[in-house]
């Protein structure tokens, strides 16, 4: 068995050990009595889906497919309210998950040699590394480990991705972000900074060019893997010229055709691609669309109550779930597959205190869970994780605060599918100095520093239960 200890108790060593000794977690065990309580549809005694899940999670077996799915800045907070716009009584495909736990997400500062201390309040690619790597590191960093300075790039740590490509499975990588932000690059590629995503981007990463003998860009390095399956925006990170190795001169597209990449840009063009060859999709310029639109954000009260606007998302671009659907297929072979898929713009339209934009990518980013747990309803030998890679900032409020006891930073008044005022208030921003009157425009909201929750179901799920660290999930999913 694989239970999870909680990591404030035992260091990485001590936990690995209890694992390989046999013991069967607490919590597993108790999770297992509750759901021997299920009844069968009709309210006869029977065996529910609950229990069916938690005795394939307890068997010790390395799953055949993992596909594991980050919802990006997806807190507590974010998660609820999108559950309550949806209307308290419907459940989402999230809450079919039966095993649930949490994670902390801190990084690390750097210094010249370990114990490095600890950063509270992470970024996407630090928290990324974490999952992929099973390493702490400096924010700012992918799947690179700490060092004295965050110009000082540090060890290269193989990502479980790369494992699960070594040992003969498909792997896929799909986001609704630019392929080359942190949270998709954590899984194939190894930068010292995130912000190096294409060759014209490498200026800080001077060291780490292909010029000089380095691996290159984030957008040169995903290619160079030659994984399966590349979903997602960025498109004008891929169009830039490689400045080193064989492909000195080609775009860094070119380079993906050179080596045996299917190309395509558009929803029809993903509905032509077959699993023959690898697929690099690119959707979007940079950051594909969001799904909703609705109020701004203001200051203290809000707006007046108001139904966000669905259906935004332009024709051309496909949706996740359909990324999600169609990376499945291409993927699903005898020797099993990894496919990571990122619902990355709640985590930037909480950033921009757009609580309908964020509550319209939470609600995309369920239906592609949905996805996932079809699939494993039918192959469950399949190992389906949901988490977070850090929380953030917005919080569910009153809806008639008044007077002193109004938001002090942003908020936006929704009505919900119950038909009440769902009140978001974002309040994690500096206004720009002691006195100084809030600005016009709502500056970028912060990260903040909660543990994350972590859902699972399938072989090895029990490992999510109770309170671990990211990191932890790197063994989780076959690291």
């Amino acid at each position: 068995m694989h239970p999870r200890i909680p990591s404030g108790r035992f260091d990485i060593g001590e936990r690995q050990d209890m694992r390989r000794s046999g013991a069967i977690s607490a919590l597993a065990i108790a999770a297992a009595v509750v759901v021997t309580s299920t009844v069968a549809a009709d309210g006869s005694p029977g065996r529910g889906d609950d229990e069916r899940a938690v005795e394939q999670a307890l068997h010790d077996r390395q799953p055949t497919n993992v596909i594991v799915l980050i919802g990006d800045g997806m807190g507590v907070q974010e998660i609820t309210a999108a559950r309550y716009y949806q209307g308290v009584r419907n459940k989402l495909n999230v809450d079919r998950l039966p095993l649930t736990g949490f994670d902390t997400t801190w990084s690390v500062k750097p210094a010249p040699k370990a114990p490095y201390l600890p950063d509270y309040d992470p970024d996407s690619a630090s928290t990324g590394t974490m999952w992929a790597t099973g390493v702490k590191t400096l924010d700012e960093r992918i799947s690179q480990g700490p060092s004295s300075a965050i110009d000082v790039p540090g060890r290269n740590y193989e990502s479980v991705m790369e494992k699960a490509k070594k040992r003969g499975q498909k792997v896929g990588d799909v986001t609704t972000a630019e392929l080359t932000d942190a949270t998709p690059a954590v899984q194939g590629a190894h930068i010292s900074l995130r912000g190096c995503q294409g060759p014209a981007d490498m200026t800080a990463c001077a060291k780490e060019t292909k010029d000089v003998g380095g691996l290159g860009s984030i957008a040169e390095q995903e290619v160079d893997n030659h994984f399966d399956v590349l979903f997602g925006g960025g498109r004008n990170r891929f169009t830039q010229t490689v400045t080193g190795g064989t492909d000195k001169g080609r775009t860094v597209v070119d380079s993906a055709t050179r080596q045996g990449y299917q190309y395509v840009t558009d929803a029809a063009g993903l509905g032509k691609v077959d699993s023959r060859k690898p697929v690099l999709g690119l959707f979007t310029p940079s950051t594909m669309s969001v799904e909703w639109s609705g109020p701004a954000a203001s200051t203290g009260k809000g707006n007046a109550p108001a139904t966000c606007v669905e259906n935004q998302r332009p024709a051309n671009e496909p949706s996740l779930a359909d990324m999600t659907t169609k990376a499945i297929k291409l993927l699903e072979n005898r020797r099993g597959f990894f496919l990571q898929v990122e619902g990355a713009s709640i985590d930037k339209q909480d950033h921009a205190t757009n609580a309908c934009g964020q509550i319209g990518e939470t609600v995309a980013f369920d239906k592609a869970i949905g996805v996932a747990l079809d699939y494993q309803k039918a192959h469950p030998d399949t190992l389906v994780v949901v988490t977070a890679d850090h929380s953030h900032t917005s919080q569910i409020v009153s809806e008639d605060a008044s007077g002193t006891g109004l938001p002090t930073g942003y908020s936006t008044n929704v009505v919900t599918k119950d038909g009440q005022t769902l009140t978001l208030a974002y309040n994690t921003a500096g206004y720009g100095g002691p006195g100084a009157p809030p600005v016009a425009t709502p500056p970028s909201q912060q990260h903040t520093g909660a543990a994350v929750p972590v859902w699972a179901i399938g072989p090895r799920a029990t490992d999510v239960l109770g309170t671990n660290d990211h990191t932890d999930l790197f063994h989780t999913l076959g690291g």
